[in-house]
């Protein structure tokens, strides 16, 4: 099962024109957390050649959002999100580690960590962290109230 919904969140990520044109991936997605990874290149920095902000933020949204569909169900809109930039984005990676920390039915609360992985693939440094709500899009059931 846990494969299925992994493939699914790679589908609905590669939907999203965006993604695919910074070449974001899904590679965990399962029980209020998800990860999100972007390999860093020129087209991605800043003036100073570090990983722009712009991208660090869109993959804290995606990762928080992704988090948040484990829980709440694949309907899901971000509601508002904060991040913080600790240091400069500098790597071979960026990768966008989000978990659940408080959900109800219709919302979700979702902290993430924003690292860069080191050119050898292997030691990571965090460069940002963010915090999210995300609220259920599902229509609710039942009568109508207009």
């Amino acid at each position: 099962m846990a494969d299925h919904a992994l493939d699914l969140a790679r589908k609905v990520l590669d939907s999203q024109p965006f993604s695919r044109l910074v070449g974001a991936r899904v590679t965990a997605f399962a029980d209020g957390e998800a990860v999100l990874e972007v390999d860093v290149r020129p087209e991605l920095h800043q003036q100073n050649g570090f990983l722009h902000g712009g991208v660090i933020s869109y993959a804290a949204d995606n990762a928080i959002t992704f988090a948040a569909g484990t829980v709440l169900g694949p309907a899901v809109l971000t509601a508002g999100f904060s991040v913080q930039y600790v240091r400069p984005g500098v790597g071979r990676t960026l990768v966008a580690r989000a978990s659940v920390v408080h959900a109800g039915r219709r919302q979700a609360v979702v902290r993430c960590d924003l690292l860069t992985r080191d050119q050898e693939g292997g030691a990571e440094n965090l460069c940002a962290v963010a915090q999210g709500t995300v609220l259920s899009a599902a229509q609710r059931e039942g009568p109508s109230d207009g």
